[in-house]
C-alpha cells in the first residue's frame, strides 16, 4: 500500500471487511454458509463485543505499521503472546504449566533477536500499538471460546460479526485516518492492488478462525510467529538473503521453544497428564468385625479397597 501511495489504514481495512462481508453475502446466497448455532445459545452482546473487538484490532494494527518501524511493531505482537496468558486467567481462570511458559518465553525471546532489527516510533504511533495489544489478544480469544464452546463455524461467526466490524470502522476513521481519501487516484493498477489486498485479507482472516477454533488463542499467535521465522529463514535458504547470524540463530531458537510448545499441546503429552498416569493405584485391606463376617454365611471378614488416583473413585470387593 506504501507503493501506491494508499495512507488511509483504517479505510483499508474497511475495505477488506466489506469485501469480506459481499462474499459472505454470496456464499449465504448459494446455500454455502453453514448454519448458526440457535440465537438462545450466544447472546447478542457477545458477537457484538466480538465484532467491535475486531474492529480495534484490525484497524490499530494497520495504523501502527504505518507509524512505526516494523521491529517496533513486532514488539508490540510480542507482548500480545503474555496478554492471552493472562486475559485467559482473568476471565476463564485458565492456566498453563511451567514448562509451557519457558517455551513461549523461549519462542518470544528468539522472534525479538530475529526480527527486532530497529525500534523507530513517534510518541502517536507508540499509544496505538500500545492500545493495539490489548484488543488483539480479547479478539483471538473470543474467536476461539465462541468456536469451540457454542459451536460457531468460522464463516458462520464472520457472518454475524462482520457489521458490527464494519460500523466500528466507520466510526474509527474521522479519528484515525488523514483527510484526503477522496483526492486518491483511483486509476486500475491502484484500485486492482486494493481489491487483491481485500481478497488475500479475507483468506488471511478465514483461515485465522479456522485456526482458532482447532487450537487456541496462544497457539494462534506461535502460529503467526513459526510463519515470520519460516519467512526469514526461507529467505536464507532458497534465495539467498543474508538476515544476519544473529537473526537466524533467534529464528531457530524460536522454532525450537514452537518444537516443544506444539510437543506439549498434543494429546497425551501434557507433564501433568504423564505423572498422574505414573500414580499406582493402592489397595488398603480392611478386616471386618468379626459378627459381620459370621452374618455373611461363612465369608472371610476380609475387603480390599481399590483407590484410583486418577478417578478418584474407590472400588470395594468381597473375597470368599
Amino acid at each position: 500500500m506504501g507503493r501506491v501511495g494508499f495512507n488511509f489504514p483504517i479505510f483499508l481495512t474497511l475495505i477488506h471487511y466489506t469485501v469480506a462481508w459481499i462474499l459472505l453475502a454470496f456464499f449465504k446466497s448459494l446455500s454455502l454458509l453453514p448454519m448458526s448455532p440457535p440465537s438462545k445459545t450466544t447472546p447478542f452482546s457477545s458477537l457484538f463485543s466480538l465484532g467491535a473487538v475486531m474492529a480495534f484490532a484490525s484497524g490499530l494494527a494497520n495504523t501502527s505499521l504505518k507509524h512505526n518501524s516494523v521491529g517496533f511493531y513486532q514488539m508490540a505482537k510480542i507482548a500480545v503472546t503474555p496478554t492471552i496468558v493472562l486475559a485467559e486467567f482473568v476471565l476463564f481462570k485458565k492456566t498453563i504449566s511451567s514448562t509451557k511458559v519457558m517455551a513461549l518465553a523461549v519462542v518470544s525471546l528468539g522472534v525479538a533477536i530475529a526480527t527486532v532489527t530497529d525500534l523507530e516510533f513517534n510518541l502517536f504511533g507508540a499509544l496505538v500499538a500500545v492500545a493495539w495489544i490489548i484488543p488483539s489478544a480479547i479478539n483471538k480469544i473470543l474467536w476461539s471460546n465462541l468456536q469451540q464452546q457454542a459451536n460457531w463455524t468460522a464463516l458462520a461467526l464472520m457472518w454475524k460479526t462482520t457489521p458490527f466490524t464494519v460500523f466500528f470502522l466507520l466510526a474509527l476513521m474521522p479519528w484515525l485516518d488523514p483527510p484526503g481519501v477522496l483526492l486518491f487516484k483511483w486509476d486500475l493498477t491502484n484500485s486492482s492492488a486494493i481489491l487483491i489486498s481485500a481478497l488475500l485479507g479475507f483468506l488471511l482472516q478465514w483461515s485465522g478462525a479456522l485456526a482458532l477454533g482447532a487450537t487456541s488463542a496462544t497457539s494462534h499467535v506461535v502460529l503467526g510467529q513459526f510463519k515470520t521465522c519460516v519467512i526469514l529463514l526461507g529467505g536464507y535458504v532458497i534465495f539467498g538473503s543474508d538476515p544476519g547470524f544473529i537473526s537466524i540463530c533467534g529464528a531457530v531458537a524460536a522454532l525450537g521453544g514452537m518444537s516443544v510448545y506444539t510437543w506439549l499441546n498434543l494429546p497425551g503429552k501434557s507433564i501433568d497428564h504423564m505423572s498422574n498416569k505414573q500414580l499406582p493405584k493402592q489397595n488398603v485391606t480392611v478386616s471386618k468385625p468379626k459378627a459381620e463376617a459370621d452374618d455373611g454365611g461363612g465369608e472371610t471378614g476380609v475387603t480390599v479397597v481399590s483407590v484410583d488416583p486418577l478417578l478418584s473413585k474407590t472400588i470395594t470387593a468381597n473375597i470368599v
